[in-house]
């Protein structure tokens, strides 16, 4: 039986891939509300991706709670941002969240040394030490550098495999180290939603993701239409192995890359992998 919210869920693909069409000046609507006085090439193309983006953002605002379907209900999210993440972006998501009927268990903010090549040593220091005082098997033994510290930071946020006394010691080790910082009140959940910022070494990242994906149940990578282009984060991360296990959202600093990342949330409590948005290879939005 196809759910009615894999029928809504497959309207609002059609429904942004035309406003993505409208953007780009090719869509079938590209001719409407023109007057008679003539407008360049570039005023046309404006014109043409505000009113697609307008678009796309009001019908995603709209049709969220249908879209989400409670998806979320009886299910928490850790929250870990990266260095330069926006603060408006990370609220915003939280919120999608708590109507997706979820909650956030905690936010988890990876500091500048966490991500700072220059700062390798420290983090290979500390990933060993934490590493022997949790015994064999909480962390991988043969795990570089950085994938070895994602793991911690699984155990930290995600995983309950590991008793909360330890967790609670790996993120307070952690802090000490000015490597990640969490609310006093901070809890673990299965599902983690890594909030991209400015810039991020492509390896740092890519070793990060691989490893808290081998702790959590599911990872969401969210990152804004810059990180999707080029040389960004998101695009970088997407070429990389790491990117098989988790999915990867791109337009998070706007409505409707926020709604599309709570249905990859949704998504990732059965499904790994997908990457969606403008510029994402499984589609706009994820499909169940």
């Amino acid at each position: 039986m196809i759910s009615y919210r894999h029928h809504i869920v497959s309207l609002v693909a059609v429904f942004l891939a035309l406003a993505v069409g409208v953007a780009l000046g090719g869509g079938p609507l590209s001719e409407l509300g023109r007057d008679d006085r003539p407008a360049s090439a570039t005023t046309r193309q404006q014109r043409a991706a505000t009113s697609g983006a307008s678009f796309g953002d009001e019908f995603a605002a709209a049709s969220a709670a249908a879209l989400y379907d409670g998806g979320l209900r009886d299910h928490s999210v850790s929250v870990v941002t990266l260095p330069g993440a926006s603060g408006d972006v990370v609220s915003a998501l939280g919120a999608q969240v708590e109507a997706a009927g979820g909650e956030i268990a905690g936010t988890y903010d990876v500091l500048p040394a966490l991500t700072d090549p220059e700062e390798k040593s420290l983090v290979d220091t500390l990933g060993s030490q934490l590493m022997t005082q949790l015994g064999s098997g909480a962390v991988t033994s043969d795990a570089s550098t950085y994938v070895r510290l994602g793991q911690l930071v699984g155990l930290a946020t995600a995983t309950t495999d590991l008793p909360s006394e330890d967790a609670l010691s790996v993120r307070q080790s952690l802090a000490g180290a000015e490597l990640l910082t969490s609310p006093e009140d901070a809890m673990r959940a299965p599902i983690v939603l890594v909030v991209l910022g400015t810039s991020t070494n492509p390896a740092i990242l890519s070793g990060l993701v691989a490893g808290l994906s081998a702790k959590a149940s599911g990872v969401v990578v969210a990152g804004d239409a810059a990180a999707a282009a080029g040389s960004g984060d998101l695009a970088a991360l997407r070429s990389e192995p790491a990117a098989d296990k988790v999915a990867t959202v791109d337009g998070a600093d706007t409505p409707l890359g926020q709604v599309t990342t709570v249905l990859a949330l949704i998504r990732s409590i059965s499904v790994k992998g997908g990457a969606f948005g403008a510029s994402g290879s499984d589609g706009a939005v994820p499909l169940k």
